[in-house]
């Protein structure tokens, strides 16, 4: 398969080379791999940091900015990152407030991250963290001891983000992290595999006019193969996945996202069947955003993912936010 690249081993370099030049906003350090905002440490202010393999774009480093984290730190693709390099962003976004680590729940993310937390410590950083394992497709899958991390890891960045930039102490922002996270579910499908650089093809076989239910950022597989549904069947059965595992009474935000190789097209056709399947349901929708935000390189499909708000929740959703992948209000 044909790539818009140099060569597979600059991959990730020359992305945050590019990153640099399109946004003097984000101080990017190439070299040590890590993105911060350029006006940190903020004084008072908590810092958020967030990290994982690169391939998931604008997840993590397009999320950098007013409102949302404060540094992110890329791996190599579907690759976590290392301790240094989130030792390095802690102690970049440190104000004296304390910093809070959001990990997705994938092995190596939440071994560095550990590892990473207690040097941060040892340099005198306070630091809280909150894991995401929002995917309510399997429990176990081949990165993971439990609930897959994926499109909750929006929602906690923007809500503890806002609650950051409001001012909130530590244990607060925390709070609300460990809140945005528990009232999350998600779920995936898959219309096509995708192709890493350095594999230069699809990285699992699914077969034309087949397509993978439950499928994880990575590839990993997901509850069952069917023939080709359509984008109707696909709500329903995505919506209800979700739904059974959520049992929403409050009004919820939901994000329909796209994988990296469907087109807004057939994601806002969609969005139109996820929100008839909601109303079906009963359930009040507050707000919808729908685009490509938690990305799987080139996979073709999408994923669902809600969660419960309150007024607290929804203010801090509707807070202003300036980063390259999310913007509003400000």
């Amino acid at each position: 398969m044909e790539m818009l690249i140099n060569v597979a081993e600059t991959v990730v370099a020359d992305a945050l080379r590019g990153m640099a030049a399109a946004h003097p906003e984000l101080i990017v350090d190439v070299e040590n791999r890590v993105i911060v905002r350029a006006d940190a440490p903020v004084a008072g202010k908590v810092g958020l940091v967030s990290g994982g393999g690169s391939g998931h774009e604008p997840l993590h480093g397009g999320f950098v900015g007013p409102g949302m984290l404060s540094a992110a730190c890329p791996g190599e693709v579907f690759t976590s990152p290392v301790p240094d390099q989130m030792v390095r962003a802690a102690a970049a976004v440190e104000s004296g407030a304390g910093v809070l680590f959001v990990v997705k729940n994938y092995t190596g993310d939440v071994l560095n991250f550990d590892m990473a937390a207690d040097l941060a410590e040892d340099e005198g950083i306070q630091v809280g963290k909150v894991l995401v394992n929002d995917d309510v497709a399997v429990t176990d899958s081949l990165y993971t001891a439990g609930r897959r991390g994926t499109g909750a890891t929006l929602f906690v960045e923007k809500l503890a983000g806002a609650a950051a930039e409001a001012g909130m102490p530590l244990e607060r922002v925390e709070s609300i992290a460990r809140r945005v996270n528990e009232n999350s579910r998600s779920f995936g499908v898959a219309l096509s595999a995708c192709s890493t650089p350095a594999k230069g093809s699809p990285t699992f076989d699914l077969p034309a006019g087949e397509l993978e239910l439950g499928v994880g950022i990575h590839g990993e597989p997901g509850r069952e193969r069917r023939a080709m549904m359509t984008s109707r069947e696909i709500a329903d059965f995505a919506v209800d996945a979700v739904l059974d595992d959520l049992n929403p009474r409050d009004p919820v935000l939901v994000l329909v996202n796209g994988m990296g190789g469907t087109p807004l097209l057939e994601l806002y056709g969609f969005n139109a069947e996820v929100q008839r399947v909601l109303g079906e349901r009963g359930v009040a929708v507050a707000r919808t955003l729908v685009g490509n935000y938690v990305t799987s390189l080139d996979m073709a499909g999408a994923s669902v993912t809600l969660c419960r708000v309150d007024e607290e929740l929804l203010g801090l959703w509707d807070a202003p936010v300036r980063t390259p992948g999310l913007r509003w209000g400000m």
